[in-house]
C-alpha cells in the first residue's frame, strides 16, 4: 500500500486525528465530537469527513447509526499498514503499546531479514548490487549527519529486499523501514553507535559472493549490533523494554549448527 500524501489541508488533517488517536487524545471506544474537531482544527465539516475516511480504511475509526464516529479498539487498527506505522513512531509521546511494536518489529526484521538476505545472494543481479554498494558508499560519506545516515540505511535495506525479487517480500519494506527509521534516528543521533559501514559491507560481500550462509550469518550480525547500539544509549529499556530490541529472534534460520537459547 502507497503511503498517505502528506500535502494539503487535508493530509495535514489526516495526520492531526491520526496522531490524537494514537497517543490517546481520542481514546479507544470513545465517540468523534465531529462539531468541536472541525472548529479545533479550523476545517469544513466536508473536508473532516473526508479525513476520516482515511482513517476508516485503516481500521481506526469507524461510523454506526444512533452512535457515530467512534475509534475501534486498536486489535482492529492495521498495524501493518506504513501510514499507522509511521504515526506511532513520529508521537511526540510513547505509551506501552508504542513500546511493544516497536520490539515486535525487530523480532519481524530478526525473522525476515536474514531469510531475505539468502534469496538476495542467490538471485541478486548486478544492478542489485549497484543499488547495495551506492548505500554503504553513502553510509561512509555522512560523516554527523544523523539524516543522512538514516536515509543510506534505509536505502540499504530497501535494496536488499528488492534483491530478493520476491514482490511480497519486496513490500515488505514499508513495515521493516517505518521501525528502522525509528530506531535509526535514535542511534545515530547519539556519538555511542558503532560505525555501521563494517557490518552493511559484511551482508554485502556475502551477497555479491552468492554465498547464503554467509549472507545470512552477516546480517544476524548486523541485526545484533543495532540491538547493541541501542543498549549503549538506553534506548532498548527506555524505548521498548527489552534488553535486545534489535537483535535478531533465531527462528527460520538455516544453519544447522546448534545455537544456545536465549535467556
Amino acid at each position: 500500500m502507497t503511503p498517505y500524501a502528506r500535502r494539503g489541508v487535508h493530509g495535514q488533517t489526516v495526520e492531526a486525528l491520526a496522531r490524537r488517536v494514537l497517543s490517546g487524545d481520542l481514546p479507544e471506544g470513545s465517540t468523534l465530537d465531529l462539531v468541536a474537531l472541525q472548529s479545533e482544527l479550523d476545517v469544513s465539516l466536508t473536508a473532516l469527513r473526508e479525513s476520516l475516511k482515511v482513517l476508516a480504511a485503516k481500521g481506526m475509526v469507524d461510523a454506526r447509526q444512533k452512535r457515530g464516529t467512534f475509534v475501534r479498539s486498536r486489535s482492529d487498527w492495521n498495524l501493518l499498514d506504513a501510514d499507522v506505522l509511521r504515526w506511532q513512531f513520529e508521537s511526540d509521546r510513547t505509551t506501552d503499546a508504542d513500546s511493544a511494536l516497536l520490539h515486535n518489529l525487530a523480532e519481524v526484521r530478526g525473522i525476515i531479514e536474514p531469510a531475505a538476505v539468502r534469496l538476495a545472494a542467490e538471485r541478486r543481479t548486478d544492478a542489485d548490487l549497484a543499488a547495495l554498494d551506492a548505500a554503504v558508499d553513502a553510509m561512509g560519506q555522512g560523516g554527523s549527519d544523523a539524516a543522512h545516515a538514516v536515509e543510506a540505511d534505509l536505502a540499504f535495506h530497501r535494496a536488499l529486499l528488492a534483491a530478493t525479487h520476491n514482490e511480497l517480500l519486496e513490500r515488505m519494506e514499508m513495515v521493516i523501514e517505518s521501525g528502522l527509521a525509528y530506531r535509526d534516528r535514535i542511534v545515530h543521533s547519539s556519538p555511542h553507535s558503532e560505525d555501521p559501514v563494517p557490518a552493511h559491507r559484511a551482508v554485502l560481500d556475502a551477497v555479491r559472493a552468492r554465498d547464503p550462509r554467509a549472507a545470512e550469518a552477516a546480517m544476524r550480525a548486523l541485526l545484533d549490533q543495532a540491538g547493541r547500539d541501542l543498549d549503549r544509549i538506553g534506548g532498548s529499556s527506555d524505548i521498548a523494554g527489552s534488553p535486545d530490541i534489535g537483535g535478531s529472534p533465531d527462528i527460520g534460520s538455516h544453519d544447522d549448527t546448534e545455537r544456545p537459547t536465549r535467556q
